[in-house]
């Protein structure tokens, strides 16, 4: 691992677990593409399940191995782009391990959701913290960025109680995939929330999660938009093009902070 990156200890057992991670994620989306009626038990399940498989395979693992990658050559942007992708995938597999029904795979999807929260805490531990805010500290919109994290965090969390509260009241009872969404959004949005306010306080660790933490906010747009897209290949469903291009359209509230960011450390990085 190249020596300029700002770390404290050595990564080598993030690199191998992040590896096998891979191979897993790879491995279950390709059995649930494979296997469709036998995993998903439901319509209601395919439709929310089949179209994130594929999303898993042609985005998800992709950025996750690029990530890894651009770390491996020394690139900041890779080592700070590695805990968002590894947040990605804990946010999308918590929604498997709730909102499928109980089986054998179920220990699978929750493995991969642990092995996702260690290996992030695992890179925050050995990121050198205070040597990443050196570098992005004017380079980076600190306020914007931290504001879009908190205002997202806040309206993610709203909706999910609402929802909650409104079925409770109503006493609905919320199909597994729904509340599965709802627990995960509720999850994210704390993280959201937390990294945003310390990115408004300028900390360190609001400096090093940024990045990550924007990304994964424009991804669950682009992932919307392609599940949107993909829902009339895979199955019996109308192409919805308002709503790709309302997604699409609400989506650059994250994409634009989150590109404001990545020019910033990638001038940061260029520049160490």
């Amino acid at each position: 691992m190249n020596s300029q990156l700002p770390l404290k200890h050595g990564i080598t057992r993030a690199w191998n677990l992040s590896i096998i991670l891979a191979i897993f994620l790879g491995v279950m989306s390709l059995i649930g593409l494979i296997f469709r009626d036998s995993i998903y038990t439901s319509e209601e399940q395919i439709r929310a399940f089949l179209a994130n498989d594929v999303i898993n395979l042609i985005v998800e693992l992709p950025i996750l191995i690029f990530s890894m990658w651009l770390t491996r050559g020394g690139r900041l942007v890779g080592l700070l782009l590695w805990p968002g992708a590894l947040l990605y995938v804990l946010y999308n597999y918590i929604t498997y391990v709730v909102g499928l029904s109980f089986g054998i795979l179920t220990f699978v999807y929750l493995a991969l959701v642990l092995l996702s929260a260690y290996l992030i805490f695992y890179l925050m531990r050995r990121i050198d913290l205070h040597s990443v805010k050196e570098r992005l500290a004017g380079a980076v919109s600190e306020r914007i960025s931290g504001w879009i994290l908190v205002v997202f965090g806040a309206l993610f969390s709203s909706r999910a109680i609402a929802v909650m509260v409104e079925a409770s009241v109503n006493q609905a009872v919320l199909p597994l995939s729904e509340i599965g969404l709802l627990i995960a959004d509720l999850a994210l949005s704390t993280i959201w929330i937390a990294g945003g306010i310390l990115l408004l306080r300028k900390t360190p660790l609001g400096y090093t999660g940024g990045l990550g933490l924007l990304f994964v906010g424009s991804m669950l747009f682009v992932g919307l938009a392609l599940i949107l897209l993909l829902q009339p290949i895979l199955m019996d469903a109308q192409f919805a093009l308002v709503d790709v291009i309302v997604v699409i359209i609400m989506g650059s509230i994250c994409f634009i902070p989150f590109g404001l960011f990545l020019r910033g450390v990638l001038s940061a990085g260029n520049s160490s």
